[in-house]
């Protein structure tokens, strides 16, 4: 097998969430481009049946499953889904997620815990229904789509980060009890151009001080985020369970800071 080889899905089969767009579009069908069969999840059915028409465009089989990754039945339904489909289960990609920031004093407890459900609960249940599957395949993989939000102390981020630091914490956790069979790691991802950043493309002053203060001098890009995707769900990371990369243009400092009510 050449090394190149290494980086091939083929015969394998992906369920992406949140893969109507952005990172969970470019992530299903960077799968698909290396050989995996692929299960599109989000709630709008338009949006994952275009992702998945692309899969199939690129010669895979593809499904778009309408799910709200918040209501546990859904996230059954999407697994039975891609057994009855395709029989096996090989890659999951917990994508969706995310929480607008807001000043922690600002910040109701419900809101709190609805951040941390969406972004951390619905890939711990999702994981558990897939788990099964994912080990009868022998070489099974998740990849978490975290943030460097969770790892980065910056205000009005209470709520968003400190649930993507419980995501990308629970990865390592996982990660130990599900090996061999079965490898969990994490993307913390920095500021990518995607429709959740509008408010930054909208706004050019935003956009440059994002810009000049990212060592690699621009922002994300999905197929940064998917190139990393693949990676850690083929062969070639076939060594690697429990980590968390950091794909992010090189930032160590937030790249703006958003102004807070004084006490």
């Amino acid at each position: 097998m050449s090394i190149l080889d290494r980086f091939r899905v083929d015969g394998k089969v992906a369920i992406v969430t949140g893969a109507g767009k952005g990172i969970g579009a470019g992530s299903a069908l960077a799968l698909a481009e290396a050989g995996a069969d692929v299960v599109c999840a989000a709630r709008t059915k338009e949006d994952i049946e275009a992702t998945a028409e692309k899969a199939r465009q690129l010669g895979r089989r593809a499904i778009a499953v309408p799910t709200d990754v918040n209501e546990r039945d859904q996230l059954e339904n999407l697994v039975k889904a891609a057994a009855d489909e395709f029989g096996r289960i090989d890659i999951l990609v917990n994508n969706a997620g995310g929480w607008l920031p807001r000043e922690a004093m600002r910040t109701s407890e419900r809101s709190f815990e609805e951040a941390f459900h969406f972004n951390v609960t619905t890939a711990f249940l999702l994981t558990r229904f897939c788990v099964p599957l994912l080990a009868e395949s022998g070489a099974g993989a998740i990849v978490n789509i975290s943030s460097r939000a969770g790892s980065m102390v910056q205000p009005s981020f209470a709520a968003y980060g400190t649930a993507k630091a419980a995501l990308s914490f629970l990865t390592r956790n996982l990660a130990s009890e599900f090996a061999p069979k079965v490898r969990v790691n994490a993307i913390e991802v920095g500021s990518v151009a995607t429709s959740a950043l509008d408010y930054v493309a909208d706004n050019k002053e935003i956009r440059d001080e994002m810009i000049a203060h990212t060592p690699m001098a621009r922002l994300g890009e999905v197929e940064d985020i998917a190139a990393c995707v693949l990676y850690l769900a083929s062969p070639a990371a076939s060594w690697i369970s429990g980590k968390v990369f950091e794909v992010d243009g090189g930032i160590e400092h937030p790249q703006m800071t958003i102004p807070t009510t004084p006490l």
